[in-house]
């Protein structure tokens, strides 16, 4: 293990509860209830497992306004977006006054506690324009930042239980786990590809470029939440499980999960995608075109050059950076414009929105676009919505 990348802040933090788990049960019914949110919730585990180490809660106001205005913890760490639990007013008063809080998920079932609270009031629009990089409602992590409540409660978490995912068991492999099976094959270089799409012959293509410089490749599509319109991760990992199957060695691949919220933050996210990779043992991620971002909010490369802002070794993990692949119709293969000189009509490549609408209407996916196989998996999740 000791070859293995450090994680970020030098150690793997985590707030499981453990052998306490009796101990925090009982202090919990003692506790004012706070129902989190689905976001809250994401960020809760992403915490617990230690995939946002050195994070052990919700950030207290000095963490918040510093990483909020410089993308760094009140240390200077590097942290580039705001990992907050929000409350009422009234909420935030009873919580500080008792000195916590049993935490629980939209559903009800209770997930731990928070300790040590800290509240304090926050301006959304300010971090909406400092994070998000604007102040639209229309931006899908500035609505859901948007409908938070008005105060902010910081502090330590501990965890009982996480929220369960039959479906996606045989790829949960949190930070410990994931660590632990890259020295089981002697993985010492080890590179991320982070997705909350389908897999497709683009993916592909700048997937396997980058694994011919490691030991293995860490595929880790987010399962969390994403906003209304993005094929789910039950579909979406059906693909992967099947591209993995016919289109990569075995022995070189291992396929995770990671319940993150996607934020559709552009550049920031980008880096908290990085960070958390590292902590899960990844010594490079791959940073493509519009990496997490929404619309037309950010420019094509934002998300690689955010990483220009870090003095060198600040940020462990190494950020590949891919230029827009496409299947090139007059070299017969995959290409960028770094390998192709051909024109924007000898380019063939599906925005989500067509491919969504090919689905929907019963269209085949042209197989310069994605495998067959996978284009099965997303026909039959189409159909399957019609019932």
């Amino acid at each position: 293990m000791s070859d293995l990348i450090a994680p970020h802040g030098g150690s793997l933090v985590q707030r499981a509860a453990g052998e306490a788990a009796e101990a925090v049960q009982e202090k919990a019914a003692e506790l004012p209830p706070l129902t989190l949110s689905v976001r809250e919730m994401c960020d809760f585990e992403m915490i617990a497992v230690g995939a946002f180490s050195p994070l052990t809660g919700y950030l207290r106001r000095a963490d918040y306004e510093n990483v909020v205005e410089n993308m760094r913890l009140a240390d200077g760490l590097p942290w580039p977006i705001p990992v907050s639990l929000s409350a009422s007013a009234f909420e935030a008063r009873t919580v500080e006054a008792a000195g916590g809080a049993a935490l629980y998920s939209p559903d009800g079932a209770l997930l731990g506690i928070l300790e040590q609270p800290e509240a304090y009031g926050y301006d959304k629009r300010r971090e909406a324009k400092q994070v998000f990089l604007t102040e639209e409602e229309a931006h899908p992590g500035v609505a859901e930042l948007y409908a938070q409540k008005e105060a902010l409660i910081g502090g330590e978490i501990k965890a009982l239980r996480f929220a369960r995912r039959e479906l996606f068991e045989d790829a949960e492999l949190p930070p410990a786990a994931s660590r632990a099976a890259f020295a089981e094959r002697g993985w010492k270089r080890v590179v991320a590809f982070q997705t909350r799409n389908p897999i497709h012959r683009a993916h592909e293509y700048i997937i396997k470029s980058a694994m011919e410089i490691v030991d293995g490749l860490f595929l880790h599509p987010l399962i969390g939440w994403t906003q209304e319109g993005d094929i789910p991760a039950e579909a979406r990992m059906e693909c992967y499980r099947t591209i993995l199957k016919h289109y990569f060695p075995a022995d070189r691949v291992l396929l995770g999960s990671m319940p993150s919220a996607m934020r559709y933050a552009g550049p920031r996210e980008a880096v908290l995608h990085a960070l958390a990779r590292q902590n899960y043992g990844c010594t490079h991620f791959i940073v493509g075109r519009d990496h997490a971002g929404v619309g037309n909010y950010y420019g094509a490369y934002d998300a690689q050059r955010i990483f220009d802002q870090f003095e060198p070794g600040e940020i462990g993990i190494e950020p590949l950076r891919f230029e827009h692949s496409f299947y090139c119709l007059r070299t017969g293969g995959m290409a960028t414009i770094k390998t192709s000189p051909a024109g924007m009509q000898e380019r063939v490549f599906l925005s989500g929105t067509k491919v969504r609408e090919m689905l929907s209407n019963g269209e085949p996916l042209p197989p310069e676009f994605t495998r067959k196989e996978v284009a099965e998996v997303l026909s039959a999740w189409a159909q399957s919505l019609k019932g």
